[in-house]
């Protein structure tokens, strides 16, 4: 009996130990997502920019533009900052036609507050270049690659592909145009026409932005838009991009044109260096909230899957080994 009862006692006391070792875990876990989110919100409102004297801020623009609201954040939090001036460092093939209109108007309002100055890195291509005509002035190193002024729509086809499997397609559709084209059947003359129209309404829009922000005639406009890219040394004679020379070119360009001292410290702007949706799913379900981490990384899954919308100003190029 005394056996059994000390067994018993003993399981008691095994459970109450692991339930304080999960509850302990379960509110750490918890205090580390609150901190991150608190962490991240902090800085992508620009706090630590405010504990900051004067400097010159560096925004990176690379990988795939779409406008997300980090981004925008980020350029907003450039303009609340104690920032003298800004650097936009690009490095990028463009993007959603979209997404790249947001970045530009974005950076426009910058630039009314603070001197911003684009350099071209690797790339400047499509909606990346439509981002560096927000600026005041456009640098780029000699071998970037600068331009690819145009708009796209792709698709894959896959009737042909269908048809040799044996598999149909059906559709109701409430006009012909509706859902047109859709991949899975021939594109009609009527559907192509119509898509054909936005592409070149979307392309009007970009080259007279970039005839309005590069001052540029009707003959030096056709030489630009036929959706090449160009180095930046042809896009210095082609009025694309102002001055050769990168960072240390664009440094210099403000201290003699916005009387920017060139020894002010260069600070990166970055975005919110906190815990992903990814992680921060993880720490949920870790602390026993299975709601809010089935929402973080549902969040995550469609921020994915919504990448690109249909109408894209991207550049698909090479690289040189």
């Amino acid at each position: 009996m005394s056996a059994s009862y000390d067994s018993t006692a003993d399981h008691l006391i095994d459970r109450r130990r692991l339930r304080r070792k999960v509850s302990f875990w379960r509110v750490l876990a918890f205090i580390a997502l609150a901190l991150a989110i608190g962490i991240g919100g902090f800085r992508l409102a620009g706090g630590t920019q405010a504990l900051q004297g004067p400097h010159i801020a560096r925004v990176t623009l690379s990988g795939l533009i779409t406008g997300d609201r980090a981004t925008l954040n980020l350029i907003e939090a450039a303009g609340r900052s104690n920032a003298s001036a800004i650097i936009l460092s690009i490095d990028s093939p463009g993007g959603t036609v979209t997404g790249s209109e947001r970045l530009y108007e974005e950076i426009r309002r910058l630039s009314a507050r603070k001197p911003v100055a684009a350099v071209i890195n690797n790339m400047g291509a499509s909606g990346a270049y439509v981002a560096a005509l927000g600026a005041e002035r456009i640098f780029s190193h000699q071998n970037s690659l600068v331009g690819s002024i145009g708009v796209l729509i792709q698709m894959p086809n896959v009737a042909k592909l269908l048809d040799t499997v044996g598999v149909r397609v059906e559709a109701i559709r409430s006009s012909p145009l509706k859902a047109a084209p859709n991949g899975m059947e021939p594109t009609s003359e009527e559907a192509r026409a119509a898509i054909n129209a936005i592409v070149v309404d979307s392309y009007d829009w970009f080259k007279s932005l970039v005839r309005e922000r590069r001052k540029l005639d009707d003959e030096a406009l056709a030489k630009v838009t036929d959706g090449r890219v160009f180095t930046g040394r042809q896009s210095v004679a082609l009025r694309l991009v102002d001055e050769l020379g990168g960072e240390r070119a664009a440094i210099a360009w403000l201290e003699k044109e916005k009387k920017i001292p060139a020894n002010l410290r260069i600070r990166d702007l970055r975005r919110p260096s906190g815990l992903s949706a990814l992680s921060m799913a993880s720490l949920a379900k870790m602390a026993g909230f299975d709601g809010l981490s089935r929402a973080l990384g549902a969040g995550q899954q469609a921020a994915q899957a919504h990448l690109l919308d249909g109408l894209v100003a991207v550049w698909h190029g090479w690289t040189l080994d």
